[in-house]
């Protein structure tokens, strides 16, 4: 499994502890919990991660 480069936190997180980081992986993603970094990640195409993002502005997952 090929390591994501330069995980980060979205700005909007501040200090919470309830997040995510995303790092790149060839031309798609790798997310893991903050929590648990050592639990591992999963990644996504650059196509699935491109379609997640563009839902996620659209605000197909508000609550």
């Amino acid at each position: 499994m090929r390591q994501a480069d330069r995980w980060r936190t979205s700005s909007y997180s501040g200090n919470q502890t309830n997040c995510v980081e995303v790092g790149r992986v060839g031309d798609g993603a790798a997310v893991r919990d903050t929590k648990d970094r050592g639990a591992g990640y999963f990644t996504a195409t650059g196509a699935q991660w491109s379609a997640f993002v563009d839902a996620v502005k659209a605000g197909r997952y508000d609550g």
